[in-house]
């Protein structure tokens, strides 16, 4: 058991200085004073600190994305340190442009590792292009019969996707949403949105041609340029889930458009967060030629929440949902994770006052104190 001392806990509301105990892989109880006499507790002082919930990113490539210039811009697979440094306990991990060199068994085979290395992970079938590349041959049988697959990934307005149909959008929207249905899972269908010139277009003409809602689509990169963040507006107006982009700087970085959509009374709901984490992010000419292409970090997750905090003025309370609770209802685990409450998973990061990241806890697990990795992972000297 581990019991945190005298912390400032935020749920992620602020519900000021308490005690946490954590038994197993469960918070068990969140008192103002909790006293344990006991050799098996472990006893974390929490004076001066402050408690939140582990950070969840929707979409990291977590084997690895690029190859659009040749196998060698492959990005490698990403280490559960980066993770851990970088306070995020839960990811949900995705192929990109590449469904060629990577596969959705290598996919499901990293998530499963880090399942076994202490964090949570979860992960889409499919990539940019249709057909659907699966696991089992079919959207509906991966969802039911991969533990770890909780949805799809497809792209559209762009000029490396695969150009659907409307038709073919809707069928894998309603596999998906099936599959989630079949499995007791989100049923989540990841949009990767291009800059191309349709944006959202194809998204708004499913929903008036079909019987499915919005929260059956889930696009993302909404700020990658002015039409498609003005279509974002529009889109969480009508319920649907909004997830913006970490790395993209100006009056489209992701704080910004938060705290713009605040302060003109835009549902902010259904808002999120993501890092893009391990993708690559590139340019190309007006030929489609590769100008450039690099790597995305994960560390700009938890920048962007110190950006709404500290720069914006958010207190961290009303910054926090956009990268937990928001999240969790997004991935069908707000059962399970974005808060600090009994009966939940022991995902959670002690922040000093500066919002450094010094304790990482994630299945009840303490994988670093006070800054330092406690835990020794495969393969390192």
């Amino acid at each position: 058991m581990i019991l945190i001392k005298n912390i400032e806990v935020f749920a992620p509301q602020n519900l000021g200085i308490k005690d946490v105990l954590i038994a197993g892989d469960r918070i068990e109880c969140i008192h103002d004073l909790i006293e344990l006499d006991m050799d098996c507790v472990q006893v974390i002082n929490g004076s001066g600190k402050r408690l939140i919930p582990g950070l969840i990113d929707q979409h990291v490539h977590i084997t690895g994305g690029g190859g659009e210039g040749g196998v060698t811009t492959r990005v490698p697979e990403i280490h559960i340190k980066d993770f851990i440094r970088n306070g995020i306990t839960t990811v949900v991990g995705l192929l990109g442009t590449d469904g060629t060199t990577r596969s959705v068994e290598l996919l499901v085979a990293k998530a499963k590792s880090l399942n076994e290395l202490g964090m949570t992970a979860f992960a889409l079938t499919g990539s940019y292009e249709y057909p659907t590349i699966t696991l089992t041959g079919e959207i509906k049988r991966d969802m039911v019969y991969v533990q770890e697959i909780i949805g799809t990934k497809i792209a559209i307005s762009d000029h490396r996707a695969s150009h659907v149909s409307n038709n073919e959008l809707l069928r894998v929207a309603s596999n998906t949403k099936v599959g989630g249905m079949l499995s007791g899972k989100a049923g989540v269908l990841t949009i990767h949105m291009g800059d191309g010139k349709k944006g959202l277009q194809p998204i708004f003409e499913c929903l008036e041609d079909s019987d499915l809602h919005a929260v059956s689509f889930r696009p993302t990169h909404l700020n990658r340029n002015d039409k498609l963040l003005e279509e974002s507006f529009k889109f969480a107006r009508i319920g649907g889930f909004v997830d913006y982009t970490c790395g993209i700087t100006g009056y489209r970085r992701p704080a910004e458009v938060i705290s713009m959509m605040k302060s003109e009374a835009l549902p902010t709901d259904r808002v999120t967060v993501s890092s893009d984490g391990y993708g690559s992010y590139s340019s190309y000419d007006l030929d489609g030629n590769l100008l450039k292409i690099g790597c995305s970090p994960v560390d700009s997750l938890i920048g962007e929440l110190k950006c709404l905090v500290q720069e914006k003025k958010f207190s961290l309370d009303q910054a926090l949902p956009f990268f937990t609770t928001h999240v969790a209802e997004a991935i069908g685990q707000s059962k399970e994770k974005g808060k600090i409450k009994a009966g939940f998973d022991a995902d959670m990061l002690i922040l000093n006052q500066s919002m450094e990241i010094e304790t990482y806890i994630a299945k009840g697990d303490v994988l670093m104190n006070e800054g330092i990795l406690t835990k020794k992972f495969p393969y390192e000297d």
